[in-house]
């Protein structure tokens, strides 16, 4: 397992207020079971050392990410910052823009996918049940292939609600695993690689100032999957629903 430090974290945005950074794959963003370094974790330290702080620095974690999955995130670096973020994501204004890359194409090219999920804690899996299953919550995302090559199709991917593992399971549920993922894809991907689903975009109203911003991060493009796909073309535009 890679040891993190602040070499591996890319800042892309910090100003009093917020940092917004790229969270590395297979790196936890926030303290864990295993122990191993974390993001929530790292960052603070950085705080510290960058501002010569007493003690632990403040650092509200907003949102997550799976341990697998890499891509944007925001943290709050003040308690207003961070109570005016969970308000934004509790009413559904910051969205959430993924990347990934699937076995298989989808029947339907474009479209809302809605599930319920449930987890097993003790194995961390989750599974898409009934809705009336007992402890389930509804999974919703809309999707969009970008390209296909082969059978393999590049996905965008935006969340309307964040449940634990939801893309994996959810594009699982129509039969596209997600390239690299060993939990969900069933073997179809030798072991090795990294899955492929990345957070690519990131908007929202900063929580001070009420600027719109935007951010938006590259996946791995020289890494298997992501090689076979110019993933450059829909970065450099808006992706409209």
């Amino acid at each position: 397992m890679k040891d993190f430090n602040f070499d591996d974290i890319n800042i892309i945005f910090e100003d009093n207020h917020i940092l917004v950074v790229v969270k590395p794959q297979n790196m936890p963003a926030c303290p864990d079971e295993t122990g191993d370094k974390d993001l929530l974790s790292l960052l603070k330290e950085y705080l510290v050392k960058k501002y010569d702080k007493k003690g632990e620095a403040f650092l509200g974690l907003v949102h997550r990410l799976d341990r697998p999955t890499g891509g944007v995130m925001v943290f709050a670096k003040t308690s207003k910052a961070a109570r005016r973020l969970a308000e934004e994501l509790k009413n559904n204004e910051v969205e959430k823009r993924y990347f990934t890359i699937v076995h298989g194409v989808p029947k339907e090219k474009q479209g809302e996918l809605v599930h319920y999920l449930l987890k097993d804690p003790a194995k961390n899996v989750v599974y898409a049940v009934p809705m009336a299953t007992e402890g389930a919550k509804k999974a919703v995302l809309d999707y969009r292939v970008l390209l296909v090559n082969d059978k393999l199709s590049l996905i965008d991917v935006r969340l309307k609600t964040g449940r634990s593992h939801q893309i994996r399971v959810q594009l699982s549920s129509i039969g596209t695993p997600l390239f690299g993922d060993q939990k969900y894809a069933e073997g179809k991907t030798m072991p090795g690689y990294n899955i492929a689903l990345w957070a690519t975009e990131l908007k929202l109203l900063h929580p001070i100032t009420k600027e719109k911003l935007v951010y938006r991060v590259y996946p791995p493009v020289e890494e298997i999957p992501w090689k076979y796909f110019d993933v450059n073309r829909f970065l450099a535009i808006n992706i409209k629903y």
